[in-house]
Formats: structure tokens, C-alpha cells, sequence
């Protein structure tokens, strides 16, 4: 089964000069976690948009054996877990995917 969620970035994070060292170790671990799901053939993509205000948002579109289990990866996220970003989860469906063969 396939699960997108959308990753919401915390408004007190807009803007370059309000970002702590803390926050950037947290968003690192939530990189290298989803670099690590996807390694693990869980993650189909992962990625964000490139503005740099209220309107920025970042989706993972993931492969799942159930809601449950996207839910938990979803809540589990370091980002999610420690209020650097907010996620809502919906059922999705990959309909084209680029051969990259």
C-alpha cells in the first residue's frame, strides 16, 4: 500500500535567522532517516518545495503493509517528533513512476 504525508515546517522556523543548532541536528536526523527508509525500499520519494515561506511544504510518498505502519513511520520522524514540522497523512497511489534504470 502507498501513503503520502506532507511535512509542514513550524512558523517559527521562516526565515534564516531563527533556525538554532538544535533545529538543524533535528531536520539532519529526519534526513538521514528518510534517507535510510529509502534504502530500505520504503520510501519512494522524498523532497520539498523550494520556497522559502509560509507556503513551503516537503511530501514522502512511502510503501507500506498498512495505514498503521505509514501512520507510525509518519509520527516517528525525528522532525515530526520534536515540533520542527507538523505531517497529515493520506492514502496515495503511484500511477507513473520514471524508469530509472
Amino acid at each position: 500500500m502507498e501513503f503520502l504525508y506532507t511535512l509542514k515546517l513550524n512558523p517559527r522556523l521562516h526565515g534564516n535567522n531563527s533556525w538554532a543548532e538544535q533545529d538543524e541536528q533535528i531536520v539532519r536526523e529526519h534526513f538521514q532517516k528518510l534517507k535510510d527508509l529509502t534504502e530500505q525500499g520504503i520510501v519512494i520519494l522524498a523532497g520539498r518545495t523550494t520556497r522559502e515561506d509560509s507556503t513551503d511544504f516537503g511530501i514522502v510518498i512511502l510503501e507500506t503493509q498498512s495505514q498503521e505502519d505509514a501512520k507510525q513511520i509518519m509520527e516517528e520522524d525525528p522532525a515530526v517528533v520534536h515540533g520542527i514540522m507538523t505531517a497529515e497523512l493520506f492514502p496515495f497511489g503511484v500511477a507513473l513512476l520514471k524508469d530509472t534504470t
